[in-house]
């Protein structure tokens, strides 16, 4: 008897708890992008692998953290564009190279949520992408709306590009008819210089 009551105090416990953790996820799934930060991969024993456009990462799992500084967006990115992934984070397609394999690495999320910023994005923003071991450095080229049936910003690349999607227009109530497409192409570091690009993340963001 008193085994069974442990059995039932245990399961009662565990059911608690992952309705606590659930419920804050949907209430606020911004709240549990901490947690995935602690899990960045290290890459930079593999970042001279072969390139291919497989991922060794399980979906759901964390592949570091995307950061556009004059928008003040920030947001873990984690492997896949299943509901769940979008959930809680930027999915990265996993049929694109990951971001430090080079090619063109397709990331995506809802304009709602982790993408909601990118309504003011322009030229020339940096983008930045962070793993536990390294950053790598982008700037914005061009921006352009497509319908869902466009798959050419799906297509590989020779140069190292990140390609973000969301839906579009914003402001659009229900699922939105097209997409909006961010296309930069990672740089080095010293193609421009340290001071050109401080001035740019301090410029304020335009009103939207």
């Amino acid at each position: 008897m008193i085994f069974l009551r442990l059995i039932g105090v245990v399961l009662l416990v565990l059911g608690l708890a992952a309705a606590l953790v659930t419920g804050v996820a949907l209430i606020s799934p911004e709240s549990v992008q901490p947690f995935y930060t602690f899990a960045l991969p290290r890459i930079e024993s593999t970042a001279r692998a072969p390139r291919d456009t497989s991922s060794p990462i399980a979906e759901g799992k964390p592949i570091g953290v995307i950061e556009i500084p004059r928008l003040g967006l920030s947001s873990v990115v984690l492997e896949g564009d299943e509901s769940a992934a979008l959930l809680f984070g930027v999915g990265h397609l996993s049929d694109t190279p990951l971001p430090w394999r080079g090619g063109n690495s397709v990331l995506a999320a809802h304009r709602d949520t982790f993408f909601r910023g990118l309504a003011g994005i322009r030229p020339k923003d940096v983008i930045r992408f962070r793993t536990g071991d390294r950053e790598l450095e982008y700037y914005v080229r061009r921006t352009k709306i497509v319908m869902p049936t466009d798959v050419e910003v799906l297509k590989p690349t020779k140069t190292a590009t990140l390609t973000l999607i969301t839906c579009y227009p914003f402001t659009y109530i229900g699922p939105a008819p097209q997409r909006f497409i961010v296309i930069a192409q990672q740089v080095s570091k010293g193609e421009h210089s340290r001071a050109d690009r401080t001035a740019r993340e301090q410029e304020p963001a335009p009103e939207l």
